[in-house]
């Protein structure tokens, strides 16, 4: 019996001791200063499966890189299935890194426990995504709380602490962002991660949009919007029809800045609709932001550009969502509409902006690799 139990004990140690491993992975030795990394923030399960899925179709075109999820401990997220995910053999190019440390709201915005480790990831990668989530806490950008529901304010923190070190901001002038030293580097967000660059660089938001920006105060009173005011669907707080998509589906227009027409080269008579579902937007610019499109009424800011590092950008609409790439399951945005897939809902010039929008990602993080060596 004691010879079970000194081997039991002995396999447990060796599991903990591999969980530990799957979490560490700049301090591992498969880690190789020579090969290409992209970071990734939040690495659920659902935001490794869709890079995967990307890469796999082509659609983000990155045949010699590698990924690295980086998170905070604190987050509320549960990250064990991520680490049994990057076990699976088409995974094999996705890693995960753990950060222990905390931070409080009063020090995110300057040199803390996180730095060293910020830039330790940061030297030795090429660029980092931003996914969406749930609501920044408003006081992290000078607000009272009125329509935001924060569910993870540790992330936020993460995330805006790990942003304001890539490119500054207007709350620490003095403080040098990481960009300074490779102004080529690639940074990019999608819904939250756009709103919380903007955060993160001394901007602020709109908790909500139907009732701040066009007084609209439930859900009857947000469905009488024009389509194109809505970023996500208000139907689902009305009926439980099971079909219904959380979403909206609205186009949008490209400022005079020129980074959709000569960088994306997207079509310039087209009005792109876009996958949208959020309820929050950018009220006040951050530090260097530029607006390179808008809503169809010009009231929610629906990408940035950074004035100063040409591979910095984000939008607020998804454009990496796997269903708008090939055929799914079919869901209706109002209960007497048609149920049509995601795929359907985009016409082929919808979809050619979308994959312009992802060629020009693959095009800056290759720009970014390749001023590295």
């Amino acid at each position: 019996m004691q010879t079970i139990g000194k081997f039991l004990l002995l396999v447990f140690f060796v599991l903990v001791l591999k969980t530990g491993q799957a979490q560490n992975f700049i301090e591992s030795a498969d880690f190789n200063a020579n090969k290409n990394y992209v970071l990734l923030a939040h690495p659920t399960v659902q935001n490794l499966e869709t890079i995967q899925f990307l890469v796999e179709n082509k659609i983000l075109q990155l045949p010699d890189a590698e990924f690295i999820g980086v998170y905070s401990l604190a987050e509320s997220y549960d990250y064990s299935k991520s680490i049994e995910l990057i076990k699976v053999p088409k995974m094999s190019k996705f890693h995960l890194q753990k950060i222990d440390k905390e931070e409080s709201s009063t020090r995110i915005y300057a040199k803390n426990e996180w730095t060293l480790t910020f830039k330790k990831l940061f030297d030795h990668s090429a660029g980092i995504f931003f996914f969406g989530g749930p609501d920044i806490q408003p006081e992290i950008y000078g607000q009272k709380n009125l329509y935001s529901e924060v569910t993870d304010p540790n992330r936020h923190l993460f995330e805006l602490s790990f942003l304001f070190h890539l490119l500054g901001g207007y709350q620490n002038q003095e403080f040098i962002p990481f960009l300074q030293e490779k102004p080529g580097y690639f940074v990019t967000g999608f819904c939250l991660g756009l709103q919380s660059m903007n955060v993160a660089t001394g901007g602020s938001l709109t908790q909500d949009i139907p009732a701040q920006t066009y007084k609209k105060m439930n859900a009857e009173e947000n469905l009488k919007l024009k389509k194109d005011q809505l970023h996500r669907n208000y139907w689902q707080e009305i009926t439980k029809d099971p079909q219904l998509m959380g979403i909206n589906f609205h186009q949008i227009r490209y400022t005079a800045h020129p980074f959709f027409l000569k960088t994306v080269k997207a079509d310039k008579e087209l009005k792109p609709t876009v996958l949208s579902s959020h309820h929050q937007s950018i009220e006040e610019l951050g530090k260097n932001l530029i607006v390179t499109a808008t809503s169809m009424d010009g009231q929610v800011i629906e990408g940035i550009h950074h004035r100063i590092y040409p591979n910095v950008f984000a939008v607020q609409f998804h454009p990496e969502v796997p269903a708008l790439y090939q055929e799914g399951k079919k869901l209706k945005f109002a209960p007497d509409d048609n149920p049509k897939s995601y795929f359907e809902l985009l016409s082929p010039e919808d979809r050619t902006f979308h994959l312009k929008y992802w060629q020009t990602i693959s095009k800056a993080i290759e720009a970014s690799i390749k001023a590295q060596k």
